[in-house]
């Protein structure tokens, strides 16, 4: 597994952020971006999000707790050979979990190869 110490992996996640375009960020609302060392069900996913898509936001109401985009820290290292990869693939994760915040179904996500 490649060994990326917390606090650096949690910067190329942000950098992850600064290189997505503006257009896809603007409309992010009540979202927060974590990084935690695995999932609760011990599943090899590289990320989630848990909140209500834009779709879902009519009933969508003041006081909500933020959505949250989650990446997994292990998981990620585990799936990469070398930063390189690595950073790639945080950003292909962002991208993914950022459109299902949009509505966007696992099905189309994957036929525009964002994961």
């Amino acid at each position: 597994m490649l060994d990326v110490p917390p606090e650096e992996f949690e910067a190329l996640v942000a950098e992850g952020l600064d290189s997505l375009h503006d257009d896809m960020m603007e409309r992010l609302d009540n979202v927060i971006f974590l990084v935690e060392d695995e999932p609760e069900d011990g599943s090899a996913i590289l990320g989630s999000y848990e909140g209500f898509s834009l779709a879902e936001r009519e009933a969508y109401g003041f006081g909500e707790e933020p959505d949250r985009i989650i990446l997994f820290r292990n998981n990620l290292l585990a799936h990469c050979e070398d930063r390189e990869t690595l950073v790639s693939e945080i950003r292909i994760t962002l991208v993914h979990e950022i459109a299902h915040f949009y509505g966007i179904s696992e099905e189309r996500i994957h036929e525009l190869g964002w994961g």
